[in-house]
């Protein structure tokens, strides 16, 4: 039986998706799957032995110039890769108006969520087969449903695998298990920023208590603060641009992670590595890093969570001071998360 799984972006979703695409493996051991997803998220999928081919996709390079997309012919070698095979079931695990166009434009029997359960309701225009999943549901468990009832097995919710087989991260190279943390500090919406102050200062205190700090980066602005937290403490080192699966690899061989809510921290969630993450306008309780050992730290600031990208808070301002020098805490809702005290959790954490 083959399946196509469409699951485009972004990280986090599409790492929400590995733990169903095990249940049903272990349920039907026939089943092959195909997955279409974003270019820029093209290693992910393939980390799983479940999963034969990904088709790659760039509807988000695509629509900054749709005219150029056209002339150079992309889509249409897309379309063309997309229907090489007819499927017996086209899941659409994402359930947006996009992935929903992709899912009509394979050949097989689309499915999805009911338009009461799913995030853009006029995506299910596209499916022949639809399901309800509670919303009060994670994002994880929601999609083990979803395949669970579309391929008709049960599974344990208590057991969850991400079924990524390490030797296709790390090459067949064993971690190392050095005493190092990796800090995920970049992260998209300006709101969820733990300040790079906290990060400076819970550097200084990891490196006081014998870690190693490695601190990825995606564009500039993530590598500035990278250059900041490091600055002056050579035992913190600010590693080349990575891809993901060698970031995965960093992750892998480190003791545990310290987060901000990002896709990367789902990752080290699928890693099952000691992940502490740190909440502030955003609750966990839907979307949070799932799995064996982790550690969700939410804040008790009175307007949060407020699910924001933009900071409305208007009451007085929030400092915090570290080597002499006084700094504005921005947004004041991280100011419940003291790098002290996250330490201390965060050591808790790896002793467990």
């Amino acid at each position: 039986m083959r399946v196509l799984i469409i699951k485009v972006s972004s990280l986090g979703d599409i790492i929400h998706t590995l733990p169903a695409v095990t249940d049903a493996h272990l349920a039907h051991r026939s089943l092959v799957f195909d997955w279409v997803v974003e270019e820029n998220f093209v290693e992910v999928p393939g980390w799983h032995p479940a999963v034969n081919q990904v088709i790659p996709v760039a509807i988000r390079r695509w629509r900054r110039n749709v005219f150029k997309t056209y002339i150079n012919h992309e889509f249409k070698a897309f379309k063309r890769a997309l229907q090489a095979v007819h499927y017996d079931l086209v899941i659409d695990a994402q359930g947006l108006i996009k992935s929903g166009i992709i899912s009509r434009l394979s050949r097989g029997l689309t499915i999805g969520l009911n338009n009461r359960t799913i995030r853009e309701p006029l995506a299910t225009l596209f499916y022949n087969k639809v399901y309800s999943v509670p919303r009060t549901e994670h994002a994880v468990d929601r999609v083990r449903q979803l395949f669970s009832r579309a391929l008709k097995y049960n599974y344990d919710k208590s057991v969850v695998d991400y079924g990524i087989d390490i030797d296709r991260i790390s090459g067949g190279h064993p971690a190392t298990g050095r005493k190092q943390v990796v800090f995920l500090h970049g992260t998209t919406w300006a709101t969820k920023h733990w300040p790079e102050h906290y990060w400076r200062h819970l550097a200084h205190i990891a490196t006081d208590s014998g870690y190693r700090v490695l601190l990825p980066w995606g564009n500039p602005r993530e590598l500035r603060r990278a250059e900041f937290i490091s600055e002056g403490n050579e035992q913190i080192t600010v590693l080349d641009k990575q891809s993901l699966s060698g970031l995965a690899q960093k992750i892998n061989a480190s003791s545990g992670v310290i987060s901000v809510d990002t896709g990367l921290g789902h990752l080290a969630a699928a890693l099952a590595k000691p992940t502490l993450s740190l909440y502030g306008p955003t609750n966990p309780e839907l979307s949070g890093t799932y799995g064996a050992k982790q550690l969700h730290v939410n804040s008790n600031f009175k307007c949060a969570p407020c699910v924001m990208k933009t900071c409305g808070y208007s009451g007085p301002g929030v400092t915090g001071k570290f080597e002499g020098q006084k700094y504005a805490v921005i947004p004041p809702c991280f100011s419940s998360h003291k790098p002290e005290n996250v330490w201390q959790q965060f050591e808790n954490l790896l002793q467990e």
